[in-house]
């Protein structure tokens, strides 16, 4: 048997180990530490490779971005740019190493879109409306939510959060005047074998959508009741200290009317405009936030259940999860299976490594060079 002062010594070595293991995970304030490759026990040598490759291997895509799209999407029928558009700046990005920058490249601080990196944002909209109990069960049918037609018909009515989320829902109709049919149509047939295609049943194809990702944007908005950049700057942005620079649009003609308020519904990425325009700073302290599991500092803002749940590989694509990528196939040679990623259109990527503890903020990359730059970061951890 313990003697009663054995037990309290021990309850307050106990208390000091978890004391000193609080005061061991780092999270940035206002000013975000840096620290030195040796302070992190780093190799300098694989991080300075890490950082020349992301800043020396500029992606081709063209600095002014409205060019970049009308190239990128001729074929679509009838493609226009209905959101804003900025050109961009040239490489920039960070890697975060046990919460600290340890190396950073280029203007950290500009202000650029990041196309598709949005979608993963939106995913975090969706995880928060789960964890507030606004959407009571992934698997739930969008329809008992948003009862207006967009879900009508027995195909678009089988449609859950999960087929959302993994781009699997083959949802078909027309929002803000765009077709489902015409974004990245087939290489072969016509417009009527597009708009006459064989409907698949909702959860069991993968297909890359930004129509869909902007009806999920649209159905979260039905169920927030409140603009989605403003539910993203209260219950995330703020609570990690990210800046008052970053911006979330829509489309000109994306304004819907929510309890008798004009209220534009927020894209899913730039691929008609519009998306998220925010610094690689701010991306570094999203990533940190997934990194750690939703908790920031001595709060847990997004369920750790949520974040677990959007890297778990979807039946219709083992390499996506809800709107984040993973690496399950390899397509990072060298990377962890579990590693995931957040990517966008012209080499913007948010990479979340729990095994080595990094973050790895990339801008303007030439996307053929990413595994060459969380390689090397891996390699500077040496683990």
């Amino acid at each position: 048997m313990f003697k009663k002062s054995s037990i309290f010594l021990l309850c307050i070595i106990v208390a000091l180990v978890s004391q000193v293991y609080a005061q061991g995970i780092y999270y940035p304030d206002s000013v975000w530490q840096s620290k030195t490759p040796a302070e992190l026990k780093m190799n300098k040598q694989w991080l300075d490779s890490a950082v020349n490759i992301a800043l020396h291997n500029e992606n081709e895509v063209d600095r002014d971005l409205r060019i970049a799209n009308l190239k990128s999407y001729q074929r679509e029928p009838d493609y226009q740019i209905l959101g804003p558009m900025k050109k961009r700046g040239g490489p920039a990005g960070l890697i975060i190493k046990n919460g600290y920058i340890v190396a950073k490249w280029g203007d950290v601080e500009r202000v650029d879109m990041t196309f598709s990196v949005t979608k993963s944002y939106l995913s975090t909209i969706a995880g928060l409306a789960l964890d507030n109990g606004l959407i009571k069960n992934v698997h739930d049918r969008v329809s008992k939510y948003v009862w207006d037609d967009t879900y009508e018909g027995a195909h678009n009515g089988k449609i859950t959060w999960e087929h959302l989320l993994t781009q699997s829902s083959d949802w078909s109709g027309t929002l803000f005047t765009q077709h489902d049919w015409a974004d990245r149509p087939p290489k072969e047939g016509a417009i009527d074998d597009w708009k006459n295609r064989k409907m698949l049943e909702p959860g069991t194809n993968f297909e890359y959508n930004d129509i869909r990702v902007n009806l999920l944007a649209y159905s979260l908005l039905q169920v927030w009741r409140k603009p989605l950049a403003v539910v993203l700057k209260e219950k995330i942005q703020d609570p990690i200290g990210a800046s008052t620079t970053w911006r979330w649009y829509g489309y000109d003609n994306s304004f819907v009317n929510i309890d008798g308020v004009m209220t534009q519904s927020v894209s899913g990425g730039g691929h008609f405009g519009g998306g998220l325009f925010i610094n690689s700073l701010d991306q570094a302290r999203y990533g940190l936030l997934f990194l750690r599991k939703g908790k920031w500092k001595d709060k847990q803002i997004l369920s750790e259940k949520w974040v677990n749940s959007v890297h778990q590989p979807s039946s219709p694509n083992k390499a996506y999860g809800y709107l984040w990528w993973i690496n399950s196939d390899n397509a990072i040679q060298g990377a962890p299976s579990n590693l995931f990623y957040a990517n966008g259109f012209g080499g913007n990527y948010i990479v979340i490594d729990n095994e080595h503890d990094l973050v790895i903020v990339s801008r303007w990359l030439d996307g053929k060079k990413l595994g060459d730059v969380v390689n090397m970061a891996i390699k500077a951890v040496g683990k």
